[in-house]
């Protein structure tokens, strides 16, 4: 297993994964980021960061059914292991506590 820390774009799609469950695969992942960050998102970067959360044990993966619309490919579909649902947790807790250390009239200002 690698690393265990989280990047940014690596917690995204984690969440991402973890938001579209049984259909979290590449494409509507890409779509997903995209509709809830409005930037562009290339399939390319998102695949690498896919196999760095499976390397990491974030994330498991199976192929799905070949289907005709896709001329009898088959789609990977993702989901979060429990070593990955434990690290959202952890990073979500310590974004809250950092949340929690800003000054209210801090946050009127921005």
């Amino acid at each position: 297993m690698k690393g265990t820390n989280l990047g940014e774009f690596e917690e995204v799609v984690l969440l991402t994964i973890a938001s579209l469950m049984s259909e979290a695969y590449s494409v509507a992942i890409c779509d997903e980021i995209e509709r809830i960050t409005e930037r562009q998102v290339k399939l390319g970067v998102v695949h690498s960061v896919l196999n760095r959360l499976e390397e990491k044990g974030f994330v498991t993966s199976q192929l799905g059914e070949a289907t005709k619309a896709r001329g009898g490919r088959r789609k990977r579909f993702f989901e979060v292991t429990h070593a990955g649902k434990a690290t959202l947790q952890k990073v979500k807790a310590q974004r809250d506590e950092l949340w929690s250390l800003i000054p209210e009239f801090n946050l009127k200002m921005i």
